[in-house]
């Protein structure tokens, strides 16, 4: 490989941990939304908190969500360094408008459609591998649905053994434990996100021949990976902190830990089977669910409304941004 060929596969990695970063500054609400609504943690606590737990979960499963991501969404016989360019940008332009208007968004479904996007545009229908695209879609529905189902089961569960229980001791007690929820659900933030930018890095390296003759992570990409998705998280992305928060819904300490139990039960169900799901969908659901015991009124359902909109977008939007940035590229 000659020197300007190895300074472009550089080039995009270091595009591809910017990437990263910003997925843990954009998901930072994900994270820490309900531990700060509740006042169990100030925001500066809690971020350092969830950044933590994200570089933790290095240690506690494989890749199974980055082999997704690297060989499950397109052909990887048809990746090149544009092409892998092409994708980030798209996703990375969908992050940050969505961040600046305090929306919560999945940065998995925007590198997804990124990788869509350029993928089309490159060699067309038939690059496509159907069978993740299809079950990586269909988690944009089950994912709220997972989490609104659980965290509805688990706040009735809740409110029923602690029924005896005064308002105060009950409290006090959700307190402690919601720094528990917290630190599981940042850990399955960490598992599912961090692995999204090993694949990038991953592919393009094994595209680039620096791999050797067989797809796989090496471990300093693991490691890479999470400290970036964990600086970025130390950032916090205040903007969607407020919407995810106070914006759908009301949270005592009790509804936050089941809302964040709930979400880490199904990001870490997801990174097991190697789905790259969304932390947001997902946390989102659970926050809804957890209102809806009370009364289903108690849910800010038209807020509801915008985030859902911004879901069914973010893949034909983050996919144009890429095609149109894949086909400029080209002609150079």
């Amino acid at each position: 490989m000659d020197s300007s060929a190895l300074a472009l596969v550089i080039f995009i990695v270091v595009v591809a941990l910017i990437f990263d970063f910003i997925n843990g500054f954009h998901d930072a609400a994900n994270s820490i939304s309900c531990i700060v609504s509740t006042r169990v943690l100030p925001p500066k606590y809690a971020v350092y908190w969830a950044a933590f737990f994200n570089f933790v979960a290095a240690f506690t499963v494989g890749t199974p969500v980055a082999h997704t991501i690297g060989t499950g969404i397109i052909d990887p016989d048809i990746v090149g360094n544009l092409l892998i360019l092409s994708a980030l940008a798209g996703a990375i332009a969908w992050n940050l408008i969505t961040w600046w208007l305090g929306l919560p968004s999945s940065s998995s479904h925007a590198l997804i459609g990124g990788m869509i996007g350029a993928g089309l545009v490159k060699g067309g229908l038939k690059v496509l591998v159907w069978e993740g695209i299809i079950k990586t879609a269909s988690f944009i529905v089950l994912s709220p649905a997972i989490g609104f189902m659980l965290g509805f089961l688990y706040m009735v569960f809740v409110l029923n053994i602690t029924r005896d229980v005064s308002v105060k001791k009950a409290d006090n007690l959700f307190r402690r434990l919601q720094l528990f929820s917290s630190a599981i659900h940042s850990m399955g933030h960490g598992m599912n996100d961090a692995q999204k930018t090993m694949g990038i890095i991953a592919i393009t390296l094994f595209s680039a021949g620096l791999l050797g003759p067989v797809f796989h992570i090496p471990f300093w990409i693991i490691f890479v990976c999470y400290i970036t998705i964990s600086l970025g998280t130390l950032t916090g992305g205040w903007r969607i902190v407020k919407t995810m928060g106070t914006k759908i819904t009301k949270l005592q300490p009790i509804g936050g830990f089941c809302a964040e139990t709930a979400a880490a039960s199904s990001l870490i169900g997801a990174s097991l089977f190697g789905i790259p799901v969304s932390t947001t969908h997902t946390i989102a659901g659970a926050i809804m669910g957890v209102g809806s015991t009370r009364r289903f009124t108690a849910v800010r359902w038209g807020v509801a409304g915008t985030i859902l909109w911004t879901w069914v977008l973010t893949i034909p939007a983050s996919a144009l941004v890429s095609a149109a940035t894949y086909y400029v590229l080209s002609l150079f």
